[in-house]
């Protein structure tokens, strides 16, 4: 029997999947744990992020060596949190809100092995061009907002909507690449292993 420990994704999303892929790792198996993603009273997107990162970490059930990783976006516009549209015309209000004005894209990344657990948040700024009605509606059309925070994603169709990025590409798509192979490797996987 092997002693190289189990990776687990505590994520279902595709996209996490495809990042990961992007640095040579892929999932042993994909837990994703069912946790209340409720933002606390007056609680700020950033913490929020985290907590619930490192609680979806803390809930994936796993062996003492296997690595563990779980992640959170979050888009924030000031103090409020755009998490995932619950229909179209939220979806809807979230674009007319970011539309013309720059907010904040926070993915938390957490990884865990035994009792341990390694932690990173990364806040990127994204600028979404002024949006006619005509633009909201075709990309309503397009059910691409389902499913993802602040209603939109920048590696689909609303990536037309947005001329400007400071910060971690990968980190807006879901999972910040850079920082995510040091979580990984801290927590003793060998990312670069095969290829000495």
């Amino acid at each position: 029997m092997s002693d190289t420990p189990k990776f687990i994704l505590g994520s279902g999303s595709p996209r996490r999947r495809e990042l990961l892929a992007q640095i040579g790792v892929v999932a042993d198996d994909i837990r994703a744990p069912d946790i209340d993603e409720t933002p606390l009273k007056n609680e700020l997107p950033r913490p929020y992020c985290t907590r619930i990162t490192t609680t979806k970490a803390a809930a994936v059930q796993a062996q003492a060596n296997d690595i563990v990783l779980c992640a959170d976006t979050t888009v924030s516009l000031g103090r409020r949190i755009l998490g995932k549209p619950v229909d179209a015309d939220e979806a809807t209000a979230f674009l007319r809100l970011l539309s013309g004005r720059r907010h904040k894209v926070i993915t938390a990344v957490a990884v865990k092995r035994g009792d341990k657990m390694w932690q990173r948040d990364v806040q990127s700024t994204v600028r979404v061009k002024a949006l006619s009605e005509t633009e909201i509606a075709a990309y309503i059309a397009t059910n691409d907002w389902q499913g993802k925070a602040g209603g939109y994603a920048i590696q689909g169709p609303a990536g037309a909507f947005i001329p400007w990025i400071s910060g971690s590409f990968s980190a807006i798509v879901g999972l910040p690449l850079s920082e995510t192979a040091g979580l990984l490797q801290a927590a003793g996987y060998p990312l670069y292993k095969d290829h000495t």
